[in-house]
């Protein structure tokens, strides 16, 4: 077990916060009910999504199941670079980062694949329950993504001047997301800030094992 304990007690926090969270919300709030955390900064605000992440769509209920079925292909083939990097003992970093990632891939595949079937439909007048006696509101694979953090952290309107969305509203930040999103993004940010770090190793260790071989 040595180098999983780590990467495994990232995967187990971020899993288990997630679903706490989502479960909370799920079980608390009506869709659409938000609360202030700090100011108008930030808020608790309850959205789900058919798609991916931080809201973005993918059409209809084919595109709904095709999705799912590929987010499970991309974390088998995460947890399995993930497992590659650990036994080859890639930077400790790069291991961690994809970690979150592979984490939090995982906390919304378990929204899409059984939150359908173990709970009752939000509403904007109801909050679910859970495992109603008359069923889910959907099917296996056919989930909503739970999303809870809405930061509109800069808020104004686009001056008259600017091309195309002039006098309009601006926001920033206005995708609502949870913290399986916060954690694929932190991961992949990570990963682009020291990439250079991440992977000299894996660069060099090839680079002088060919130079060996010419010498000899």
């Amino acid at each position: 077990m040595k180098g999983y304990t780590k990467p495994l007690t990232i995967i187990l926090s971020v899993l288990l916060l997630d679903q706490l969270i989502k479960f909370w919300v799920k079980l608390n709030m009506t869709l659409g009910q938000e609360f202030k955390l700090i100011s108008n900064r930030v808020l608790i605000h309850f959205t789900e999504n058919n798609g991916m992440a931080f809201g973005m769509e993918f059409g209809g209920e084919s595109g709904k199941l095709a999705l799912s079925i590929f987010r499970i292909l991309a974390v088998l083939g995460i947890g399995y670079g993930l497992i590659y990097m650990i036994k080859r003992k890639y930077h400790r970093g790069l291991i961690l980062c994809v970690a979150l990632i592979f984490a939090g891939a995982l906390g919304n595949i378990i929204d899409s694949t059984f939150y359908g079937i173990v709970f009752s439909e939000s509403t904007w007048y109801d909050k679910a329950s859970f495992l109603p006696s008359t069923g889910g509101y959907s099917s296996l694979f056919h989930g909503k993504v739970v999303d809870m953090f809405y930061l509109p952290i800069i808020q104004g309107s686009y001056p008259s001047w600017f091309p195309f969305w002039s006098n309009e509203e601006f926001i920033f930040f206005r995708p609502v997301f949870n913290l399986a999103d916060s954690a694929i993004s932190v991961g992949v940010v990570i990963i682009l800030l020291f990439q250079k770090r991440y992977f000299k190793e894996e660069i060099e260790e090839p680079a002088s094992y060919n130079s060996e071989i010419v010498e000899e």
